[in-house]
């Protein structure tokens, strides 16, 4: 693994054909209830995760965290309130059975399947190339793609016109007070020039994309261009190979007992 972040192979997929399997990824996982086939498919997507997202492992890692959370938090509610007739640990109304606790881990790695696909694509995927993307294959039309290419163009601007207004703020003394009324001052300080000033480069993008005739018409040319190449038919195959493999592997080696689902 790299120290500094580097592009792979998923960085050469076609964004529309990669957030096309994903989705479609997700509607099978909701079908799944066999635990054994869950927890295969989730190794499969985690090994992409931490290996070909060209990020470092420190960071890799840090981002692991909010995974950990998510499989804890979603399991552990079915564990302790579920229901079943194996006993295993009662206490009050927390009460763990067989059958909840392994509801409970089919529901944890559902979830850390979704955050895994999801934090993949984040990180392999540029929000640029991809509406490039939704505009030359599934023929999204510009002025929508523009839209929201200018919208993601704006939060950094944003953050940054807030951190103005605050060290401004704290130049005049006005970010030591406290107090409700102390709040509502500051609130108001912040908003109103944050929303004038998005409203008027609202205006100013609207203008620009209507004199540059960002209309419904799709005959465009484009800077990017994408198209498919034999990274997007290994992708594909990947996850085939990943879900017959673990159907495979969920029968013949199965690591706990599906009887309680």
């Amino acid at each position: 693994m790299n120290v500094s972040n580097s592009e792979t192979w998923l960085h050469g997929i076609n964004p529309s054909l990669k957030l096309g399997v994903l989705i479609v990824l997700c509607i099978v996982a909701l079908f799944i209830h066999d635990l054994n086939y869950m927890m295969n498919i989730t190794i499969g997507v985690l090994l992409l995760f931490l290996f070909f997202t060209g990020h470092s492992i420190k960071r890799i890692l840090l981002l692991s965290i909010p995974f950990c959370f998510i499989f804890i938090s979603t399991s552990s509610a079915m564990i302790l309130f579920g229901q079943g007739e194996t006993l295993w640990f009662e206490w009050g109304l927390i009460s763990i059975t067989e059958e909840s606790f392994m509801r409970g881990l089919l529901v944890g790695f559902r979830a850390l399947f979704f955050a895994a696909l999801g934090l993949t694509f984040s990180l392999t995927t540029r929000p640029v190339n991809l509406f490039y993307s939704l505009m030359q294959q599934v023929k999204l039309k510009p002025k929508y793609a523009y839209s929201f290419m200018a919208a993601l163009r704006l939060i950094p601007i944003m953050m940054e016109e807030f951190q103005t207004i605050r060290n401004a703020m704290k130049v005049r003394g006005f970010e030591r007070g406290k107090g409700l009324k102390s709040v509502y001052f500051k609130m108001k300080a912040y908003s109103i020039p944050l929303l004038s000033g998005s409203i008027r480069r609202a205006h100013r993008i609207a203008v620009a994309m209507e004199a540059k005739r960002f209309t419904d018409t799709r005959d465009r040319t484009y800077y990017y261009e994408f198209g498919f190449s034999k990274k997007d038919h290994g992708f594909i195959l990947y996850f085939i190979i990943l879900l017959l493999a673990g159907f495979y592997l969920s029968i013949q080696f199965p690591l706990v007992s599906n009887r309680f689902l």
